[in-house]
């Protein structure tokens, strides 16, 4: 049992790359493989092609870069959103794009990275997604805050948060920080599973539909400023 536990664990992460330049698909590719920890099951140039590749292919993470002909990212998103299992799809972003990671986050995107990332860092954002974790580029989240802060209620958000147990809190704002289930079980010293619950249980209490909102919820009421410490 242990052996196939083991083997399981060491499953290469199932990647469909959605970027309709050909010659940056092929560079991630190549550094997304090395490794071993990362397999591209397929390429896509535009949106029917994601969906087509995702529904022959079934791939644990999507990254999806939101301008494409013919059926663009934000429309691709909102297909898989729809579907039964989607995977868990991350926005490929530049920073001129501001608009398209707004929507792309309503849309449920769990993460979103920017395409001159340091190759180290994109393999690490595929692996933390795969294991249950969301992905912010704190060069996107700088950029992106500003404009969030007033999107709901700041002191709804703050008496959302305070419903939640100690534990929750705590799961929050490591959740905040990107940490994957594992690494958040890691430091508080609870399985995979019961992070995954707990996680299920404060996105429930906030309303928030993914990890991501709930990391902007967490950053917006940590500078709220009213002196409790979280």
């Amino acid at each position: 049992m242990r052996g196939e536990t083991a083997g399981a664990a060491q499953r290469p992460i199932r990647l469909v790359l959605a970027d309709d330049e050909v010659m940056l698909r092929r560079g991630l590719r190549v550094l997304l493989e090395q490794g071993g920890r990362i397999r591209v099951v397929a390429e896509a140039g535009n949106g029917e092609e994601l969906l087509a590749a995702v529904r022959g292919h079934r791939p644990d993470v999507v990254l999806v870069d939101v301008q494409m002909p013919s059926k663009d990212g934000l429309s691709a998103l909102r297909d898989l959103r729809a579907m039964a299992a989607p995977p868990i799809a991350a926005v490929l972003t530049t920073f001129d794009l501001d608009d398209y990671v707004a929507e792309a986050l309503r849309l449920g995107a769990n993460g979103f990275l920017l395409k001159d990332a340091d190759p180290a860092v994109l393999v690490r954002a595929v692996i933390d997604l795969a294991a249950g974790g969301a992905v912010l580029d704190p060069r996107i989240t700088a950029r992106l805050l500003p404009r969030f802060r007033n999107l709901g209620d700041s002191a709804d958000e703050v008496r959302l948060v305070r419903t939640l147990s100690a534990r929750e809190r705590q799961v929050l704002f490591l959740l905040a920080d990107g940490r994957s289930n594992a690494d958040i079980g890691d430091r508080l010293g609870l399985t995979e599973a019961t992070v995954k619950s707990y996680v299920s249980t404060v996105l429930g209490k906030l309303g928030a539909e993914n990890r991501v909102q709930a990391a902007l919820i967490a950053q917006r009421v940590s500078g709220c400023g009213d002196g409790e410490s979280w």
